[in-house]
Parts: structure tokens; sequence; C-alpha cells
């Protein structure tokens, strides 16, 4: 070997320093296969810019994608993903503690043990489970937010995703505010076994709690939605939403024509085909889905909200009036539309 490379290569790499090149600065998309930076695949909110498929986001994503920006953010691009501003102000929106379920309630064991899958899940998103709740603003109009989380643990369904939408329900009913779940999940959670199907009519009875208080109750399906999570809350939206090619189903496509033993159409459950079907209200781009929610909760209310400038002066009692004249506004909804109805 010679002094260039005994003395002179390792000279110059301990003056220049050797530079780690992160792994994530390219994602493949699933659909097209092409290669897209992740730079840009953020900026497009996770829709590739080449074919259009909607990659999966996690549910710090979905909150900072659906809640206005903070204040003196003027769009998406110049904030961080979990919502804060760039230089560290507050977030634009407010997330809840929710309550803790029991870890292992039947000491379940496959290959590995329930409380180690969840340490490790836990370790590796920095979420308590599978659901994340939040209240903030969209387009102005006040909404409580609920975004499952299927990066834990297939965003399957247990006892604190239960409870966590139970929270969530009673959240909106607390605020006066309309309730809206981004649902992803692979279904029930089977290390939880009946506790975990205990929670389709748990679920079930908190979206009653929404509709009962005259709120509005909207469900945005993303890929997957799938089990019993879509046979419970999911398809109980007052407006059910999905995203472009999101599976929705409850048994697997394989199982159905093994059941029935015939040829499933192509598209069979996905959005589309579920929209052409009647089963699904609207299929929205995740660019549009702001825009749109704001749209819709403005229709449903069709009341000023209380912590916006008309309510304000309205009837010039102070903030106090403002907020005892929401749940009056609440009651005399349903009155409104049947007036309105043709």
């Amino acid at each position: 070997m010679s002094w260039l490379t005994e003395y002179v290569r390792p000279r110059i790499r301990t003056l220049l320093g050797r530079r780690e090149i992160p792994d994530n600065l390219w994602t493949q998309c699933p659909a097209c296969e092409q290669v897209v930076s992740t730079r840009e695949l953020e900026a497009s909110l996770k829709v590739c810019p080449n074919c259009g498929h909607h990659l999966r986001g996690t549910a710090q994503e979905r909150l900072a994608w659906t809640f206005d920006p903070a204040p003196g953010v003027t769009g998406a691009g110049d904030r961080r993903m979990d919502g804060a501003r760039p230089e560290g102000g507050e977030p634009g929106f407010t997330r809840i503690e929710l309550p803790r379920a029991p870890a292992d309630p039947l000491g379940f064991r496959d290959q590995k043990r329930y409380v180690d899958r969840l340490r490790d899940a836990r370790a590796k998103t920095g979420l308590d489970d599978a659901l994340v709740v939040a209240h903030g603003t969209i387009g102005g109009h006040r909404c409580v937010v609920a975004a499952m989380a299927f990066e834990f643990m297939a965003g399957s369904m247990g006892a604190a995703v239960g409870e966590g939408i139970v929270a969530a329900a009673r959240l909106a009913v607390l605020q006066s505010a309309p309730l809206i779940v981004f649902t992803a999940s692979g279904g029930a959670r089977m290390q939880e076994g009946a506790i975990s199907l205990m929670q389709m009519p748990r679920t079930t009875i908190a979206t009653r709690m929404v509709k009962e208080a005259g709120l509005p109750f909207l469900v945005v399906l993303t890929d997957p939605t799938t089990g019993g999570v879509t046979a419970s809350f999911a398809m109980l939206g007052d407006i059910a939403i999905a995203e472009p090619g999101a599976l929705i189903g409850f048994a697997g496509a394989r199982v159905i024509e093994q059941t029935v033993r015939e040829t499933l159409p192509e598209g069979f459950q996905r959005a589309e085909y579920l929209h052409e079907h009647g089963i699904v209200d609207m299929v929205v781009h995740r660019g549009e889905m702001r825009a749109t929610l704001a749209r819709l909760v403005g229709l449903l209310r069709r009341v000023p909200d209380a912590g916006r400038p008309a309510a304000e002066g309205a009837s010039g009692s102070g903030a106090e009036s403002g907020a005892a004249s929401v749940p009056e506004a609440a009651q005399a909804e349903p009155a409104d539309v049947v007036a309105d109805a043709p």
C-alpha cells in the first residue's frame, strides 16, 4: 500500500469529517413505483405528484393537515407536520389526554407478550395507543377531531381506542362542536378478545351522544378501514367521506370470494366503487379535505360559532352571553333543518 492510502486518505477524512447521509431523502410510491423526494411528498400532503396515489399518513399528520394553521402561519407548507409553528410557537390545535385503559386485561401472549408489543409500538410511534384526539378550528369553525393511528399496531381497536372515541364524543358535546373521525384500522385488536368487540357498541353509543346533542358527526374513511371499525362507528357518520383509492370493507376480498364463490368486480371495496354504489357520500382529494370539511360543517351547523366575531356582538352582553347561546342554537338546529326541507 502506498503513502496515499496509508497517510493522505485518512488525513483528508479527518479534516473533512465523515458526513452521514439520511436514509429518508427519497420515498418510492407503492402505486407507480416512482421515486419521489420526501420533501416534495410532504409538501403535497403525501400525495404522489406522478400518479396521484394517496400514501398513508400518521395520526399527527392528519391533525396538522386538517386543522387551521397556527396564528401567524400562512399555509401547511410553512409548518411542521405536528402543526407547530416553525419558530416554536403554539400549535394549530390542542391535543387532549385520553383515559387510560388496562394494559393487558387478558394476560395475552402469542409469539410475543401483548405488553411487550404495546411497549414497542409506543416507543416506535410516540403514541399511547392507536387514537389521537384534538380540538381546534377548521375554516374558523370549532371542531373536535379523532384520528386513528394505523402506525400503532395497524390501528386495531381495543379498550383504549374505545375510551378515546367516547372521550372525543363527550368533548364535542361539551364544546358544542362537530366531531370528525379519521379512520384507519385493521379491525378489532385480537389480543384483547371479547373486550375489543365490546368497543363496537360503546363507540356506537358515543356517536349517538353527538347526534342527540344536535351536532354533526363526520367520518373520513382512509386507507385502510376494515373489520370491527367498519362494522361500528365508521359507517354511522352523517356524511361519509373517503380518500381516493382507500380500502374500505369488513372482511377481506379473498374471504368474500371463497364464501360466495364468485369473482368480485374490479375495484371492489375501494372508495370509488363504494361511492358509485351509494355507500360513501363523496370521495375527496386530500388537498381539498380541509376546505370540504369546513364547508360541510358550516352547512350542517347553520349558526355562527360562539368564538367568531359575528357572535360576540350579537347580544351586547359580552362573552358569557355568546357562550350561553350556543346550546340554545344547537337545540334549535333540527327545527331549522325541518323547516327548510322541501
